[in-house]
């Protein structure tokens, strides 16, 4: 088939995790023979600032580890039809502009034969409804929501059987265990607009030093105060890392910890960040926040554990600082699961089979096409 994917950015992964799965999938895609199209705006935010914190080599890392990966940058006033000419299937990211959306809507609604799908990655549907609602989806053959809970969302708005849970998933062909001398803890991820600003501190930086187990911090847009946080405990601070260059890591360090944006962790519970299925199958160690796996995605206790409050997370870090053997068996349950349910191969099948079901019944299809 010939699949076009319309995203914010394939090239950066500034802030932009949708980024990481999507180089899987196409990836997988690519390597089963299908023809993968990606179209990117020109000065996509996310690739404007990587470009101005750490200029062209920043690409490097991604375009070593994904070289057959490639995409078009288009002009606002882009012609989206020719674009989608002789699609089979468009499938268009939620960072995208309305605008954009709703020319590609109208397309398929004057008759455009490829199935044409919304994928929302994001907690916009809880967090700003009013925004995601603006978007005209009315000429689209469904959405693709990456949990549950918020295929529900969109089950509330009028979408029932069109709208199918899509989850992330680890790339398993570059997000594998390496050697390494470990120590300490990292944490990858952003500060997260002050959506989890308490839950950083209670969760990762007083247990880290509580356990006396230093700790490395990648990630962007760290505000002043967040900067100055960080120096109160002591961490280190390493700034922003292209996602291609996390098993390496990843394999320095004895253990990572799982700290959920406030909206995963109670309106849209069940939905976990890439970072969990990315840093499960790299095999290290990984200690939760709250966060409810409403799905069933893992097997809590086997794959990750979890602490309640700060205090059962000083515990938890100290068992794997001190327990080798629970820190092998953490590894090597958890990276079981990735293998066994979350690769980006596992999600390639699944969007066959909702293309399938689509093509075989056309009451899947949009009523306006």
């Amino acid at each position: 088939m010939r699949i076009v994917y319309f995203t914010h950015s394939l090239a950066s992964c500034w802030n932009h995790g949708n980024a990481h799965f999507l180089r899987g999938v196409l990836s997988e895609l690519i390597a089963r023979g299908h023809d993968v199209r990606v179209f990117a705006p020109e000065n996509s935010w996310s690739l404007a600032n990587l470009l101005a914190d750490h200029g062209p080599e920043a690409l490097d890392a991604y375009r070593t580890a994904y070289p057959e990966l490639g995409s078009v940058c288009y002009p606002e006033d882009a012609d989206v039809e020719a674009m989608a000419d002789g699609a089979d299937v468009v499938i268009v990211h939620e960072w995208n502009a309305h605008a954009l959306v709703a020319r590609l809507g109208q397309l398929r609604k004057r008759g455009a034969a490829f199935t044409l799908l919304f994928h929302d990655t994001h907690h916009r549907a809880v967090s700003a409804p009013d925004e995601m609602r603006a978007y005209d989806l009315s000429g689209y053959d469904g959405v693709l929501a990456f949990g549950e809970t918020l295929s529900q969302v969109y089950g509330g708005w009028g979408w029932g059987d069109r709208v199918w849970t899509w989850h992330e998933a680890a790339d398993t062909r570059r997000f594998v265990p390496l050697e390494g001398e470990r120590d300490g803890l990292i944490w990858i991820g952003n500060w997260g607009d002050g959506e989890r600003t308490a839950e950083i501190e209670q969760f990762l930086l007083a247990p880290a030093r509580a356990a006396n187990l230093p700790l490395d911090v990648h990630g962007v847009r760290y505000p002043a105060a967040a900067m100055a946080m960080l120096a109160r405990y002591g961490v280190r601070y390493r700034g922003w890392a292209a996602n291609a260059v996390a098993p390496a890591l990843f394999a320095q360090h004895l253990a990572t910890v799982h700290v959920p944006r406030r909206y995963y962790a109670t309106i849209l519970p069940g939905i976990p960040t890439i970072r969990v299925f990315e840093a499960l199958a790299c095999g290290i160690p990984l200690v939760s926040a709250p966060w409810d796996d409403s799905e069933g995605l893992f097997r809590t206790g086997q794959d990750f554990l979890t602490a309640h409050d700060g205090a059962a997370m000083t515990a938890r870090l100290r068992d794997l600082r001190d327990d080798a053997a629970l820190r092998t068996a953490l590894a090597k349950s958890g990276r079981e699961t990735i293998l066994a349910r979350h690769t980006c191969a596992h999600r390639v099948d699944e969007l066959m089979a909702i293309l399938a079901r689509i093509d075989a019944d056309p009451q899947q299809r949009s009523a306006a096409a």
